[in-house]
């Protein structure tokens, strides 16, 4: 290893936690930043936070503080993982601590409200003068806890931030991947979660593989048709923050947004779906900010149309997923090079 860094990561969540432990054992000092003091404890004590992945050891280089000024003092690089609704609050507090040459790098999926705000965009608003990027991909923290193979992406305008990310994370069984375009890494990982809440109903009906197989490469062309609109490029999608994680999120029983799909096609209320959920399904919140950044720009997106209907319209969900798969436009792939 060349340089050892001071790392901060702040929220205590699943994947937070794995990210932090990942730099720890890569030979870099961690400080988590979390509110919960008896999981801080925890975590400092018995290196283990068992709330979020239990039975996963963390390395004695990553403690953990509910103190976010002793968390990102004198650190070179800080990550963001703490929900979308919180980020920009969050955020706002580090530009009265840290010094203008500190990188940030945001590891949240999601969009904000009011404005349809990505995290990179917060960063640049609340933090103008530091250089930044975002991590993302098909990353279930459990699977990476476990010791299975996973691949992230990292996006910025700068290769030197790119390599140095690189660097900090990368290793056997963990792999880093770069990217220049922040907005398309950014709005795979934001948009695929509405998508895998469809997955998870088509999975409750049981819809067969080749349906499965449609609803995905539907899914695939209207996030890269939105993307498009907002400035990012369609090829960003056939990569890891593309369709590698849509394919995760809308398969995997250990996805919360494929579950919450799953638990309303068993014919669930949504109120006590989120009831039950000790992590947040960023796309519930992301659907209806979606969906109205569609209309106002005209953007045609059947299936946020028609997941829209089911969660917030309380439509039949078979009667409406009959309706949008027979909504959408017949040319199959949009963006193609001559």
């Amino acid at each position: 290893m060349a340089d050892a860094y001071t790392v901060a990561v702040l929220g205590g969540g699943s994947f937070g936690t794995v990210i932090g432990n990942i730099i720890a054992c890569n030979g870099h000092r961690v400080r988590l930043w979390l509110r919960n003091r008896d999981r801080a404890d925890e975590i400092n004590q018995q290196h283990q936070n068992s709330d979020y992945l239990p039975r996963y050891t963390l390395d004695s280089k990553l403690t953990a503080t509910c103190v976010l000024a002793d968390a990102v003092a004198a650190v070179d690089i800080v990550f963001v993982a703490v929900p979308s609704k919180s980020f920009r609050a969050v955020v706002r507090e580090l530009a009265q601590l840290l010094p203008g040459e500190t990188l940030v790098i945001s590891l949240t999926k999601g969009i904000e409200p009011g404005g349809f705000r990505l995290m990179s965009e917060i960063l640049r608003e609340e933090l103008p003068g530091n250089p930044r990027g975002v991590l993302s991909g098909p990353n279930l923290a459990t699977e990476i806890a476990a010791g299975q193979v996973a691949g992230s992406v990292i996006a910025s305008a700068s290769p030197a931030i790119n390599s140095l990310i690189h660097d900090l994370l990368h290793s056997d069984a963990f792999l880093i991947y770069s990217s220049s375009d922040m907005f398309g890494v950014e709005l795979g990982g934001a948009l695929k979660n509405v998508y895998a809440i469809l997955a998870g109903i088509g999975a409750a009906l049981e819809f067969g593989e080749n349906t499965v197989g449609m609803l995905l490469t539907r899914s695939l062309a209207e996030m890269s048709r939105f993307a498009v609109h907002l400035g990012a490029n369609p090829m960003t999608f056939l990569g890891l923050s593309g369709v590698g994680d849509l394919f995760v999120t809308c398969s995997s029983p250990l996805s919360r947004n494929y579950r919450v799909g799953l638990a309303l096609g068993r014919g669930q209320p949504l109120d006590d779906i989120v009831g039950t959920m000790d992590q947040v399904a960023e796309g519930i919140n992301t659907l209806a900010l979606l969906k109205s950044e569609a209309d106002r720009r005209g953007i045609h997106m059947p299936l946020v149309n028609g997941l829209y209907a089911i969660l917030y319209e309380h439509r039949p969900v078979a009667d409406v997923f009959d309706d949008m798969m027979h909504k959408e436009e017949q040319q199959d792939v949009e963006f193609v090079t001559q």
